[in-house]
């Protein structure tokens, strides 16, 4: 293999037994990231200089025997929403200015910096991650790696480019309604979805507390060593939860054996899945009874959300432009400049009227979580689309939520979920299996995902269209 297609844990080893150097990893990532942008265009802009830099002073630990953390030298990436010291935060928008501060990085990008992480470039996003595929005013359309005339999906879409071409391992993304799971299942990655406040998040989100940051990654393994990572309090956000009580890697051991899993395949009826997308779920949830699970076919207890949703997400959307000028606005996404409208017209009882359906079914799958240590369900009802459409064509949505009814409840609950590669379709795009658990059980969610890998039925990224 190359070194592009090393998970960060086999790049560790190498380091370890000195058989390549984080200048190598480092080298051959940016070959590839320059390689695949004029075809999938997964990048904002490479930090060549900044990178190689960092790999060399890595190499320098590691031949002293002294790594400095529990990633040194492992290239990474980072969606352009969040801060990078030394780089601009364009958030995919024409209305933010390229000469803001730069001194400053976020919570989960101080961590991997304080471990030793090689920088390698910020991802693209749509426009301040409004919507699930990614195309923006500033930076165009972010290709699908196995079909090209396909969307990545979003709002992470660079994120899961990247990582599914070998452009870096480790990727940072953002998830306020399915951010980090939608590209991760279209471009056959895996992306999790931490519990709201795992992973600390400054500047706060205008989305509020649907906002979370989670890994991308090439299999479980490595989500779970990057959250031991960026998984610690930050006293910038106050909302940011506790340490975990133990590690996330060494709890990957345990298996699936008597956990009690819920099946899910349509979440009662509400939404129509494609038959190839149902069968390859199916197959891989018959994998986890297999391997010791104790799985029974059942609904959560829920209608579809979708209009609370919508009322905290359009708020969010008039938050993020409330101070642009009339001569900015024609600057944004039109669909962006719609749902802001849209937002802007909310009324205080209304958005508390969606604050009140968010806590109900929160509470409904806290009740259920009584019963079951997992949810499955598909990540989504269907493969890759058209690139540059918010919707699939003929399908009759008006919004992404439309296509992405599995994603955006979770959201709302805050609960950990993650996306799982399970097949392809007709067509050779990757179908996706969620799995999510009770708010703080990231760790069930890490193992159930491991032991899917272990067993073969996750494949990790190796054949695309794209030519690497």
């Amino acid at each position: 293999m190359q070194l592009t297609d090393l998970t960060a844990r086999q790049l560790l080893d190498g380091y370890r037994s000195g058989g390549f150097s984080p200048v190598d990893a480092t080298r051959a990532v940016l070959e590839r990231a320059a390689r695949i942008q004029p075809e999938v265009n997964a990048f904002v802009r490479l930090t060549e200089e900044d990178a190689l830099a960092q790999a060399a002073q890595s190499a320098q630990r590691w031949r002293r025997g002294e790594p400095r953390g529990l990633l040194d030298g492992v290239p990474v990436t980072v969606k352009d929403i969040l801060l990078l010291r030394g780089h601009p935060t364009l958030r995919g928008s024409r209305t933010v200015s390229a000469d803001g501060s730069r001194d400053e990085d976020a919570p989960s990008v101080a961590r991997l910096r304080e471990h030793g992480a090689v920088f390698v470039g910020k991802t693209t996003t749509p426009e301040f991650g409004w919507k699930g595929v990614t195309d923006s005013p500033l930076s165009g359309i972010t290709r699908n790696p196995y079909d090209t005339s396909r969307t990545a999906g979003g709002s992470s879409g660079g994120s899961a480019a990247a990582v599914a071409l070998g452009a870096g391992p480790l990727s940072l993304g953002t998830d306020g309604g399915g951010s980090v799971r939608i590209p991760a299942a279209f471009c056959g990655i895996f992306g999790l979805k931490p519990t709201y406040g795992r992973v600390p998040l400054y500047p706060a989100s205008a989305f509020g507390t649907l906002s979370h940051v989670g890994p991308m990654t090439r299999d479980a393994a490595d989500a779970a060593l990057l959250l031991d990572v960026i998984g610690i309090p930050d006293a910038r956000d106050w909302s940011a939860s506790a340490p975990a009580p133990g590690s996330f890697s060494a709890g990957l051991g345990g298996g699936v054996r008597g956990l009690r899993v819920a099946f899910s395949p349509t979440l009662g009826g509400q939404v129509a899945v494609r038959p190839a997308v149902a069968a390859a779920v199916r197959r891989a949830v018959a994998e986890l009874a297999g391997l010791g699970a104790f799985v029974e076919e059942t609904d959560p207890d829920f209608s579809d959300p979708v209009d609370a949703f919508h009322a905290l997400w359009f708020a969010g959307a008039a938050r993020v432009t409330q101070r642009l000028s009339p001569a900015q606005r024609e600057l944004l996404d039109p669909g962006l400049r719609e749902i802001s409208a849209q937002g802007a017209r909310l009324s205080a009882l209304e958005y508390l009227a969606a604050v009140d359906v968010r806590m109900d079914l929160g509470r409904r799958m806290g009740l259920f979580h009584e019963r079951y240590d997992l949810l499955v369900t598909p990540t989504l009802p269907v493969t890759a689309f058209e690139a540059g459409a918010e919707v699939p064509p003929r399908s009759g949505s008006r919004r992404w939520t439309g296509w992405t009814p599995f994603t955006y409840p979770f959201n709302l609950t805050q609960q950990p979920a993650a996306t799982v590669p399970v097949g392809v379709d007709g067509d050779g795009l990757p179908v996706g299996l969620q799995l999510v658990a009770a708010r703080h059980r990231d760790d069930l969610v890490l193992r159930a995902a491991h032991a899917l890998y272990e067993a073969g039925v996750a494949p990790v990224p190796r054949d695309h269209a794209v030519a690497v």
